[in-house]
């Protein structure tokens, strides 16, 4: 060796390992190396500590570790060697936990051996230190996220590979920097991308936005994340008809499984009805028709009051026409006919039997040979409807009407089971017309958008924002699987996502939980095969189904408090040391732990600045003394 590698042995060695235990060893430390810093070529380096890394050399075999805890015993020898300085009788012992080794300039993540007793223990040069946090692949492109929150300067890039081809979880309490964080990420991205045709046309981004965090409906420009025309955005409402409406073919508004999902359909009994009716080519055809449909209201008129089930009450001919009317958008010639059999259709209890008039004695009785031209026929043929104008969301919402009193006035179903999914059903479609618009091939094809789509949920309430996500990332999960494009990518961003992830709601059955958490489990499970991809944000780890925590690949975890939550993240993400955990509750806004298979070690990283600051998500918190101090000259 020459005088500068031992003079740098002399630097840079620290100790000697003392035990192994597995994963974890222990190294003794010289105890002329206890100081906070060392001098090396007029460069001060920061000594070992608890976070920071040390290179165990076995034989040819550079191994890595992490620090995780220090602690110190008294050497007993001390005295008997002679004079000395009192602290040279304190002897310094490190645990570590080994992360990886080096292969040949690479470093890789994984244990190949462990070390052995007396193996020398080094600090790590720049280089090396370097190579540790290079987290760029071989034919991967790499995009700065921020830098590392210890170590000042030094730049944390990550592969887009690695980061964009994952499912990503970023986690944080309130105001920690969780939604700038999932900003960053993809603002870098489409920066990077933006203008690549192939980008364009292969990859699709839909962004669930529950707060309207991602929409700046303060400024024309709308330019969170990227200039509003490199974006579609759609600012939905429940509450008035100003707000935007999401684009959807009529097909998927005729498959019954989006009105099971829209419904909340129970398995057993309420699915296989609504599988009949929307899926009813016959009763498809006949609503068509005017003459055709005004032919089916007759007869469910007439069988209702003549062979239906006497056990139904008087008012089921009332309220199956009150019900038509709404799916028609209100109709005066419907209000007329109801107003007539209101004053006129009466129930004879004694005789169960149904009476046109005024009068019991003198009223023409349902069982009478004219009853159903004159009281029946003759009135539905004054009716007026324009089967033309009825919306495609109104007809199938007919459809189910009308196979609802066929089943109940026929007595093939149980009214108890199916009413109140009708009540469900009259309280959503108005709302659901609200938000989305059903484009018909045929007659106007779907309007182009770009391959980045916001929804911003903040003005919808709060059963359409459980359901129309669910609606949406399920539909575009089907039609991406279905096309088996392998050309293709599609990523579902959801921030809040314990909003619909959650498994702890007390407002909505265990079965209709089950099934919306299954959606997004299969999603996170099979996605990747299909090119599907999912990234959650959300305050609350705790809430959300540990089977998608669990299957995530990479971690952005900010500031985190309650102790269940640091619990869920610890149960079901492996990629953390003790160290990082022991960060969580203390990390500073805009400061995250950054893990998973993107990085070959957990490294806090502080999140890069978005430049310029007008592609900010609007999450800022407010100050309140500029809003309620006057200022004085």
């Amino acid at each position: 060796m020459n005088n500068d590698s031992i003079a740098e042995d002399a630097i840079f060695k620290i100790g000697k390992v003392i035990s192994v235990d597995g994963r974890t060893i222990r190294v003794g430390i010289d105890k002329t190396k206890n100081s906070s810093h060392l001098v090396y070529k007029g460069e001060l380096l920061k000594n070992i500590s608890v976070g920071g890394y040390i290179k165990i050399i076995k034989g040819f075999t550079k191994i890595i570790g992490k620090v995780e805890g220090e602690f110190i015993n008294e050497d007993k020898q001390f005295g008997k060697k002679g004079y000395g300085s009192e602290k040279e009788k304190i002897n310094r012992v490190l645990s570590v936990s080994l992360l990886g080794f080096f292969r040949g300039s690479h470093f890789e993540r994984g244990i190949k051996e462990l070390p052995l007793i007396d193996n020398e223990c080094f600090l790590l040069h720049n280089r090396e230190f370097d190579q540790v946090h290079n987290f760029i692949k071989d034919n991967d492109d790499p995009i700065t996220i921020g830098a590392l929150a210890l170590e000042k300067g030094q730049s944390i890039k990550v592969g887009i590979n690695s980061l964009f081809a994952s499912h990503i979880g970023i986690f944080g309490n309130t105001g920690s920097g969780k939604s700038y964080t999932l900003a960053k990420i993809y603002r870098e991205l489409f920066e990077k991308y933006k203008n690549e045709i192939k980008f364009k046309r292969n990859a699709r981004f839909f962004l669930i936005d529950f707060n309207g965090e991602y929409i700046d409906t303060s400024s024309r420009s709308d330019s969170v994340i990227i200039d509003k025309k490199y974006k579609s955005t759609y600012k939905l409402s429940t509450r008035n008809d100003k707000g935007d409406k999401y684009p959807i073919p009529i097909d998927a508004i005729r498959e019954a499984e989006f009105w099971v999902i829209f419904l909340q359909a129970t398995e057993k009994t309420q699915a296989p009805f609504l599988k009949r009716a929307v899926e009813s080519v016959y009763l498809q055809g006949k609503i068509q028709v005017e003459s055709d449909l005004k032919d089916m209201i007759a007869k469910m008129i007439f069988t209702a009051t003549t062979d239906g089930d006497k056990t139904l009450e008087k008012t089921v001919v009332m309220n199956l026409l009150e019900e038509i009317k709404d799916c028609l958008g209100g109709n005066t010639t419907i209000d007329d006919l109801i107003s007539d059999y209101r004053l006129n259709l009466h129930y004879h209890s004694k005789n169960n039997k149904y009476y046109y008039g005024t009068d019991s004695a003198t009223a023409m009785y349902s069982d009478n040979a004219s009853y159903k031209q004159t009281v029946v026929d003759d009135k539905i043929n004054t009716l007026s409807i324009n089967t033309k104008q009825i919306s495609p969301i109104d007809e199938v919402r007919l459809q189910i009407v009308i196979q609802y009193y066929e089943d109940i006035i026929r007595g093939f179903s149980n009214k108890e089971h199916l009413s109140p999914l009708l009540k469900r059903l009259d309280k959503r479609v108005d709302h659901l017309k609200k938000v989305i618009n059903v484009i018909n091939d045929a007659e106007t094809p779907m309007p182009k958008q770009k391959n980045l789509i916001i929804v911003s949920l903040k003005d919808v309430n709060i059963q359409i924002r459980k359901i129309i996500p669910m609606l949406l990332c399920r539909k575009l999960y089907n039609d991406k699987k279905e096309s088996n494009n392998d050309q293709t990518y599609l990523n579902l961003i959801v921030d809040e996502a314990h909003n619909i992830l959650s498994e702890n709601s007390e407002r909505e059955s265990e079965q209709w939980k089950d099934y919306r958490l299954e959606t997004f489990e299969e999603i996170i499970k099979e996605g990747r095969k299909f090119g599907v991809f999912l990234t959650i944000a959300s305050q609350r780890p705790s809430d959300i189904s540990p089977t998608i925590i669990s299957q995530l690949h990479n971690y952005f975890l900010h500031r985190l408090i309650n102790n269940e939550d640091i619990r869920a993240v610890e149960k079901t993400i492996s990629y953390l040391d003790k160290v990082s955990f022991e960060y969580l509750p203390i990390l500073p806004t805009g400061t995250c732990i950054v893990a998973g298979l993107l990085a070959n070690v957990p490294v806090v990283v502080d999140i890069g600045r978005i430049i310029p600051p007008k592609h900010e998500p609007k999450n800022k918190t407010r100050t309140l003394i500029d809003k309620w101090k006057t200022n004085k000259k």
